[in-house]
């Protein structure tokens, strides 16, 4: 059927069974070009959705097939039972990236993932787990959520109490308090040029659930202890980071949700083959910073890519 985004696009639901809230579903929306063997297929990070159409027209541009993948209790996947973004485990993802990749797959000869912060630590894992079966041939990470952003005796006070975390009730919310910066800067209505559903992208964002926390420090472990993804990997972050909370113009020119300085750092622990790119005046989405911006992260990620399939090394 046609997608929210108009008759280009075509979304697709994906049954993925049961959990404990009830029916879960993902959603597949899919911009095809006719005739390409080659396609991107795109993952959405932690309070978010597939809404950037001018990623997709970056590749349809090129004859290159887009695909996004509404993740699990987001966006056009969320159903009334259910709460925002709670899983337990990143594992519990990797049933409907299996299945939009079959999709995909059916039609193309090349895939590449493309994938933005939380989503971006769900693929390096997705992608780890799957070596050795050709299903894709490159990543491309913006903005990847590789470890916590908060000081580092809070982290380890996480990993110390990870498994009290994970044994709480499953609403469990962390009482971490509220943050506008970086959806104030984006929103069009506000300090931003983009507009999208505030429902499914709230300025605040999500809930924090403590199993949700627990989950993602154990992927964290499970990618610092070192993966050994088989594809080239190219990871791109902003320059800098700013702390703020509530908005400052700054936010429009550094990342306000990760620590920059931690995913170059980790980056090099996802497998063999890792380029980092740090791209001055990104913000946390990097193809949701100003324009001229933006039009570098593309650049870098068409030039990176064609040197990635044709197996040469980059060359910035």
């Amino acid at each position: 059927m046609d997608d929210i985004l108009g008759p280009d696009y075509e979304a697709i639901t994906l049954p993925m069974g049961r959990d404990a809230e009830g029916e879960v579903v993902a959603t597949l929306v899919r911009r095809p070009v006719p005739g390409s063997r080659r396609a991107v297929l795109y993952l959405h990070g932690f309070t978010d959705y597939f809404f950037q159409t001018h990623v997709a027209d970056h590749f349809v541009s090129q004859g290159i097939g887009f695909y996004a993948l509404d993740l699990r209790k987001y966006g056009r996947s969320l159903l009334p039972h259910q709460t925002r973004g709670l899983v337990g485990s990143v594992t519990d993802y990797f049933p409907e990236i299996d299945e939009a990749v079959r999709i995909v797959r059916e039609d193309c000869d090349e895939l590449t993932i493309m994938a933005h912060s939380t989503g971006g630590l769900i693929a390096v894992l997705w992608a780890d787990r799957m070596r050795g079966r050709g299903l894709v041939d490159a990543l491309v990470l913006n903005s990847p959520f590789l470890d916590l952003n908060v000081p580092a005796l809070v982290r380890g006070a996480a990993d110390a109490l990870g498994g009290v975390l994970a044994k709480l009730p499953p609403k469990t919310v962390l009482p971490l308090g509220v943050a506008t910066a970086y959806g104030t800067s984006l929103h069009r209505d506000h300090q931003g040029e983009w507009d999208y559903d505030l429902a499914w992208k709230p300025l605040e964002g999500f809930s924090v659930h403590a199993v949700w926390l627990a989950a993602i420090r154990r992927a964290h472990r499970r990618l610092h202890a070192g993966l050994r993804v088989d594809v080239p990997v190219l990871v791109l972050a902003a320059e800098q980071s700013l702390k703020a909370r509530d908005f400052v113009p700054g936010a429009h020119g550094a990342d306000v949700v990760l620590d920059t300085e931690q995913i170059a750092r980790w980056s090099t622990r996802i497998g063999p083959h890792v380029t980092c790119v740090r791209v001055p005046g990104g913000m946390h989405d990097l193809v949701l910073s100003a324009e001229p911006v933006r039009k570098q992260v593309f650049a870098e990620i068409d030039r990176w890519t064609a040197y990635a399939y044709q197996g040469k090394a980059y060359n910035p």
